[in-house]
């Protein structure tokens, strides 16, 4: 290979790496791919934490839901915010960023394969004069943070009419890709075309920065919505000839986004991770035994069409932070019973554990029927109480950065006083 630049050169790879895994048998099992990924983390024991976890907060950005506080601020307008909440982060003893870069199929970095996004300055393929997934990088290097780039793959807009989307959009130019439901657009994951693109336009971020991490959430397939029905005839007349059933090629396909984007990340930027926040139930009891003894009425496996399961069996993810948003002792759903499910999921798989927390949900009971246990400032400091006696728990997330902000009964602040006494290193 000539003298060409690593930038250059990973650049370059994104386009092959994609067009070589997705380009390949469009039907029948998902491909194997290298399962040694990583070790499994050291963690604390009860009553003391470790000097080695994971303590992250998300920040999203999709609504301006937590930065920027509102599109069209002035870039130092928005870079003090950034600068804030890591700063925030920092003071409370964390250690990680998990920054909203690819919101809806638009961009926080100057990508060549989608536009800026409308978050920033309120016209989506603006130009908001300055890097922020550079930015943020650089700034939370500088304090010791990591910083996980999280996308959302599939995720167009929260509307559904394409005219809307800047001229230049890929669901404009291939209007084909794109479905409409339950009031939003989508990409729709049978097409081999669009997981290939959506590869190409999220490894490019990896391309450009020394991200320590790609992170997905729990969206895939939307979320049921009644009497509704996600439009995928035509891709599966073509492509799902090989399944037992619509489900089994719908879990394929996200099967293969997976997997394939576990084996690019590691050739693009090798010690680059990958993380997925599954939402945190499997499959419900009423479903499959196997699952979870829980009835939260959403599963993953059935309704997403994500065997998050697998992931974790198969090592095709470094990290599983399942989103446990539920109280001790709920109904249906308690976080207890779902704490040791996954426990024992990850068990020997060398995929580390760490628990999506509801720090939003904290000071939330009342009017809205939440129940009365998020009105405990306590109620999260407990379960991390819960956790530290797992020792497959290797850490927490936190859902999410202006919660921690305004943080109205103080559980943060009692998470921080029980428990992060002492500054804890990330898991690397």
């Amino acid at each position: 290979m000539g003298p060409m630049s690593r930038r250059a050169f990973t650049l370059a790879a994104v386009s092959a790496l994609t067009a070589g895994g997705c380009a390949a048998a469009t039907t029948g099992a998902t491909p194997a791919v290298p399962t040694a990924r990583g070790v499994r983390g050291a963690t604390g024991a009860p009553g003391a934490r470790a000097a080695v976890e994971m303590r992250g907060v998300w920040m999203a950005t999709v609504e301006n839901r937590d930065w920027p506080s509102r599109p069209g601020l002035g870039v130092a307008a928005q870079r003090a915010e950034l600068v804030a909440h890591l700063d925030r982060a920092v003071r409370n003893r964390l250690n990680t960023v998990i920054l909203q870069v690819r919101p809806t199929a638009d961009a926080l970095w100057p990508s060549p394969y989608e536009p800026w996004s409308q978050f920033l300055t309120g016209t989506q393929g603006r130009d908001p004069g300055w890097d922020p997934l550079g930015t943020a990088v650089r700034e939370a290097h500088a304090r010791g943070l990591q910083l996980h780039a999280w996308f959302n793959p599939y995720r167009i807009a929260n509307h559904t009419d394409p005219g809307l989307l800047a001229p230049s959009h890929p669901a404009r130019t291939h209007p084909d890709w794109a479905v409409p439901y339950g009031g939003k657009l989508y990409y729709n994951p049978g097409l081999p075309a669009v997981r290939a693109f959506v590869q190409r336009a999220m490894l490019d971020a990896v391309a450009r920065y020394p991200v320590d991490a790609v992170h997905f959430d729990d969206y895939f397939y939307p979320y049921p919505e009644d009497g509704q029905t996600f439009e995928d005839d035509d891709a599966y007349d073509r492509y799902g000839g090989a399944f037992a059933s619509r489900a089994d090629w719908r879990r394929d396909n996200i099967d293969r986004l997976v997997s394939e984007m576990a084996a690019a990340i590691g050739r693009v930027r090798p010690g680059t991770r990958f993380g997925i926040s599954p939402f945190g139930v499997w499959r419900n009891a009423t479903t499959d035994p196997r699952g979870s003894a829980t009835d939260a009425g959403a599963q993953t496996y059935d309704d997403l069409y994500a065997d998050t399961r697998r992931w974790v069996r198969e090592h095709w993810i470094d990290y599983v932070a399942p989103q446990l948003y539920w109280e001790i002792g709920a109904t249906g759903a308690d976080y207890t019973t779902l704490l040791d499910w996954w426990a024992g999921e990850v068990d020997g798989t060398g995929t580390r554990l760490y628990i999506g927390e509801a720090l939003y949900r904290a000071g939330t009971a009342g009017a809205d029927g939440r129940p009365a246990a998020w009105q405990d400032p306590a109620e999260l400091s407990r379960h991390l109480t819960l956790a530290a006696r797992r020792p497959q728990v290797g850490g927490h997330l936190f859902f999410a950065a202006q919660d921690m902000a305004d943080d109205p009964i103080g559980a943060m602040r009692r998470v921080v006083a029980d428990h992060y006494t002492r500054p804890a290193s990330p898991p690397r």
